[in-house]
């Protein structure tokens, strides 16, 4: 099973982003996370992930402006194939 799902928000108007990432999220198997890419910071996303029981990193992009991996909270195969892609431990406390 593929690891990675990928979602390039970076052309949508508002609010589509924001919709679009929390419902591919919830989609989410086991072992998956979700690669997001966004033309800036999804600032409105992370509350949400947070009350919904999802871990997340941010990073600047290579073909986006942002970078965004989501995975569930204690999806210790996800988290570990975003630690692989992102080279370092990834902070989960917040």
């Amino acid at each position: 099973m593929p690891h990675e799902v990928l979602l390039d928000v970076s052309d949508l108007p508002p609010p589509e982003p924001l919709e679009q990432t929390l419902d591919a999220a919830e989609a989410l198997k086991p072992g998956q996370y979700l690669r997001m890419l966004h033309r800036r910071d999804p600032c409105m996303l992370f509350g949400n992930l947070d009350n919904n029981h999802f871990n997340y990193f941010q990073r600047p992009g290579l073909t986006s402006a942002v970078e965004v991996f989501i995975w569930r909270e204690n999806d210790t195969e996800a988290e570990t194939a975003v630690q692989l892609i992102i080279g370092e431990a990834i902070d989960t406390s917040r």
